[in-house]
């Protein structure tokens, strides 16, 4: 039987008719589904709603018979996949309607310019040379927590002084960076 005969056959109630265009096309509309969304399990969620929506509309008789109905399934598909994708884009869009502030101009929400990427360069390397002028005790604290990521109980252990020892050698080491950078005037945050 054809394609056509199948479905007038599926429309009269004859279920199995329906069994065998899926089985017919089955292979090529999964294909083409999967080639577009790239995902099993949404192209196995599409597959099954494309089938449904063509026994829907056969049985309400809207099928026009034009004896192309591997075009009529495949658009069918085609249909919901578009369907999905603009779904996705909307789920994934933000309305700046929602915010006082204008969230599309917020700098923490864009790429690093060339420019910042500059300024931090700078930040760093004069924080390194704020770390120069420290004492040795101090440094080493900074140096242990900061570039080594240790906890204070580590550098106590490390450096064989107490938790608190450590704890205040870091607290006067900022201090003294923050006093330095005044002394010298450099400014050490980007805007």
């Amino acid at each position: 039987m054809t394609d056509e005969e199948l479905v007038v056959a599926y429309a009269e109630g004859n279920n199995s008719a329906f069994d065998i265009l899926l089985n017919r096309h089955r292979t090529n509309v999964y294909s083409y589904i999967y080639f577009i969304v790239r995902s099993k399990e949404l192209a196995e969620d599409i597959f099954q709603e494309t089938f449904i929506k063509a026994i829907v509309t056969i049985k309400q008789g809207r099928y026009t018979e034009n004896g192309k109905f591997r075009a009529w399934i495949n658009r069918i598909a085609h249909n919901l996949i578009i369907d999905n994708f603009r779904q996705e884009k909307n789920e994934h869009t933000i309305s700046n309607d929602d915010f006082e502030v204008d969230l599309f101009n917020n700098a923490r929400l864009s790429d690093e310019t060339i420019e910042d990427s500059m300024v931090k360069t700078q930040i760093l390397a004069d924080v390194r040379k704020l770390i120069d002028y420290l004492p040795d005790n101090q440094k080493e604290v900074l140096m242990l927590r900061y570039y080594r990521d240790l906890s204070f109980k580590e550098i106590a252990d490390i450096t064989g002084v107490s938790i608190n020892t450590a704890l205040g050698r870091m607290r006067y080491a900022i201090l003294n960076m923050r006093r330095i950078a005044e002394e010298k005037s450099m400014i050490l945050t980007v805007e």
